[in-house]
């Protein structure tokens, strides 16, 4: 190959990584700016000098309460939920080379709401002990389903079909223990079920920060070996990447960010499922897609849980906002998928 040619290629891969960089820059304003928003303006507008003022720890009469108690856990909350599940979803969908391997899809997500509603319904729980509960749930539900679908190694669409019917159980199991739910426990059930930010607190924020930055980090510090997989196994075994022991590595870390948040907001629909292919969209599939899918489910929590609250006719928990919005793309992905098959 000619230096010229070989100039080519790294001003073609300095370009690509500069433009990488601006977009997550973009992706970073982008959370900022709505994060600003929802601080500032609601059913009433308070001045960015008075927000600023509150964040620094000021009384200001009126903004303290209505940002510092109403607003500002909610934001803080819903960054912190997104950027968990959109790490923690392209995590599986990068490692299994499949866009469907998704914890809505594969039942963690279901484990973790099951445990949940049981704490509420049955044992009459509230609080940390309920999530507690759903992380160990939805922990457990990925190692089984991780057994159930292992033959000689871990198949994406085995894992996907395994993962479906776990999910379809749990969804029963739910549906049952609700339908003998009191009213009293139905309610915080049912809110629970829908995926809201409504009611958070900033007390919930550390533990959620801290589950971030612990499986937060091993995904990352586990990028290069997560790119081999996407070559396949043999490939990634050649490169000399212990398969086995990083998929459950990715999984428990993916699992444990995914089940965190899910234990405090409830299972938010289709973040996790969404934040991969967009992230892959805007940054291409060898670009930073782990940051940048997390970033995506960032501003789809934000921006959904601020469109549910002051953009749509009535008030909406996010979780419907973005289930709206994931259904349709849970539909084409699947007639798509069909059409390969059947073409092949």
């Amino acid at each position: 190959m000619s230096s010229a040619s070989l100039d080519r290629i790294v001003i073609n891969r300095l370009r690509r990584s500069r433009k990488q960089r601006v977009l997550i820059a973009a992706l970073i304003a982008i959370v900022v700016a709505i994060f600003a928003l929802a601080l500032s303006y609601g059913q009433s507008l308070t001045p960015p000098g008075e927000v600023i003022r509150v964040l620094l720890g000021e009384n200001v009469p009126g903004a303290a309460f209505t940002v510092g108690q109403l607003r500002l856990p909610r934001a803080v909350i819903s960054v912190l939920a997104g950027l968990s599940f959109g790490l923690g979803g392209v995590a599986f969908q990068v490692m299994l080379r499949n866009p469907l391997a998704s914890p809505d899809i594969i039942g963690i997500s279901s484990g973790a709401s099951a445990a949940a509603v049981f704490a509420i319904v049955v044992l009459s729980l509230k609080g940390p002990v309920v999530s507690i509960l759903a992380i160990v749930a939805g922990l457990g539900v990925a190692l089984v389903v991780y057994r159930l679908s292992y033959r000689n190694g871990v198949s994406g669409t085995r894992l996907i079909l395994v993962g479906i019917g776990v999910s379809a159980m749990l969804e029963s199991f739910i549906a049952y223990t609700l339908s003998q739910a009191p009213a009293w426990s139905l309610q915080e059930a049912v809110r629970w079920l829908t995926g809201s930010v409504n009611g958070a607190q900033l007390a919930q924020a550390a533990p959620l920060l801290m589950a971030l930055l612990v499986f937060g980090g091993v995904l990352l510090s586990r990028a290069r070996d997560l790119e081999a997989l996407r070559l396949g196994d043999a490939t990634a075994a050649a490169l000399g990447v212990s398969v086995s022991r990083t998929r459950v590595i990715i999984i428990v870390a993916a699992v444990g960010m995914i089940a965190s948040a899910t234990a405090v907001t409830g299972p938010i629909a289709f973040v996790a499922f969404l934040s991969g292919p967009i992230a892959a969209r805007i940054v291409g599939s060898n670009g930073p897609v782990l940051i940048a899918a997390a970033l995506i489910g960032a501003v789809l929590v934000l921006a959904g849980d601020y469109a549910g609250q002051f953009l749509l006719p009535g008030r909406y928990p996010v979780g419907i906002v973005t289930g709206v919005l994931g259904a349709p793309y849970l539909i084409v992905l699947i007639v798509r998928a069909n059409r390969i098959g059947g073409s092949s």
